[in-house]
């Protein structure tokens, strides 16, 4: 890596229009902005495009850039070149919800609503279950998959049109923000009753004995499930 001396001298004569200046600092931090792209491998993007996006958030970074931010370039590097992939990918983000549950949800929903019109209280997971022939745990993952968030970067509706990503906290480092996209790629990548285990225990705080019901499994199967599920998740950040 360049000296941080070199490195803004190189910005500079980048700034006025120096192609060999750009060329040479993109050059000697490709493995910077290869460090950033990783974490967006299989998200239906080709390596090589993810790479030709984290140039361009790079040299939009030397073109923003300013020594008045008083950090050194590769920390104000990193979200730039993070930010036009995830720009890149927004609209259609990757954590999906299957098209059918979805629309079980919105039915779910309508007659929750119907229910309580008309009883003046909500239904039981095992009465909604009935009435839609499913069982009470595919039940309560159709409800849940209305409230989890489908996409890090799907707007949301509360009125500052911000998407999950953005409201992450700004104190918490580039590493952090970048780890919980590996996490929730993770999870998109379980298997059903994994993430229903997850979902239900991290995202809805639910005891193992609360999932192991909603399951049909005993507490002791939950356990020894979530500590396997952990484990494979810890693997993946070593």
């Amino acid at each position: 890596m360049l000296e941080q001396s070199e490195v803004l001298r190189l910005i500079v004569l980048a700034k006025d229009g120096d192609e060999d200046a750009k060329a040479t600092l993109i050059s000697e931090n490709s493995p910077l902005i290869k460090s950033v792209i990783r974490r967006f491998r299989n998200k239906g993007v080709e390596y090589d495009d993810l790479y030709q996006l984290g140039c361009m958030g790079f040299l939009k970074a030397i073109k923003n850039f300013s020594t008045a931010f008083e950090v050194k370039f590769s920390t104000y590097a990193v979200p730039m070149i993070a930010g036009e992939v995830k720009r890149f990918i927004r609209d259609d983000g990757y954590i999906k919800i299957s098209r059918s549950t979805k629309t079980l949800a919105k039915k779910i929903s309508y007659f929750v609503d119907g229910y309580k019109n008309t009883r003046r209280k909500s239904p039981t997971i095992e009465e909604i279950a009935a009435e839609f022939d499913i069982e009470p745990q595919d039940a309560v993952f159709a409800m849940d998959s209305s409230k989890f968030p489908l996409s890090l970067y799907e707007k949301s509706d509360d009125g500052n049109g911000q998407a999950l990503m953005d409201k992450l906290a700004s104190k918490e480092n580039t590493d952090e923000n970048l780890d919980r996209i590996l996490l929730k790629d993770l999870i998109k990548n379980l298997a059903e009753r994994e993430k229903k285990i997850i979902i239900l225990r991290y995202y809805r705080d639910k005891t193992q004995s609360e999932v192991a019901r909603v399951l049909n499994v005993s507490q002791v199967q939950v356990s020894r499930l979530e500590a396997k599920i952990l484990s494979k998740i810890r693997a993946a950040f070593d």
